[in-house]
């Protein structure tokens, strides 16, 4: 565990490493700010739910940067699918993509099972993940094949292709062919 290297901790009441410590609990484990308060009262550090919430507030995004940052790489195989739950009575689909590893990389809840939901999903996954997939596995639905032919993965793949080149964007009309190739066996198309 790592102190903030931010210059705004000094003149604090509790040293640096008494802080972090109780940011990164609250930021890493599923706790509470009360659970976090307890834990640091058990060590005999005594301060309120809401100094946690304040230093929480002003070095949180440090420490989810740290965390985020840690995380294995996300594979470049992507199984995509869905899933019907109930939620109060009323029919949702869970979306959801993962990688080879089992990482879950990003879940979507929607009230419908169409294009429009496949490509918020795709959109939402390339642009948490900054980068194209070698390979999508779905499940055959014929919206994953809509949402592949839509234009915000060619997009996506241009981007990543000019990224890649050092170079700036080509327009839309310039290449008519994909930059990446997808093993469209699982895809249904």
């Amino acid at each position: 565990m790592t102190t903030p290297t931010c210059p705004s901790d000094a003149g604090f009441r509790f040293p640096a490493e008494v802080i972090s410590h109780a940011v990164w609990l609250y930021f890493r484990f599923p706790l509470s700010l009360r659970m976090v308060d307890e834990l640091l009262a058990a060590r005999g550090i005594i301060v309120s739910y809401e100094t946690v919430r304040q230093w929480a507030r002003k070095f949180g995004q440090v420490f989810a940067n740290q965390i985020r940052r840690r995380l294995p790489a996300a594979g470049d195989k992507w199984h995509m699918d869905e899933v019907v739950l109930t939620i109060a009575g009323v029919k949702h689909w869970l979306w959801r993509a993962v990688d080879q590893n089992g990482t879950v990389l990003d879940i979507l809840v929607q009230s419908r099972r169409d294009t429009k939901a496949a490509k918020r999903l795709l959109c939402k996954l390339l642009k948490r993940q900054c980068r194209v997939p070698r390979v999508m596995v779905t499940d055959k639905l014929a919206s994953y094949g809509a949402a592949k032919r839509g234009d915000a993965l060619c997009r996506a793949q241009e981007a990543q292709r000019a990224q890649q080149q050092g170079g700036e964007l080509a327009p839309a009309h310039a290449t008519s062919e994909p930059v990446n190739d997808f093993d469209t066996a699982g895809l249904g198309i």
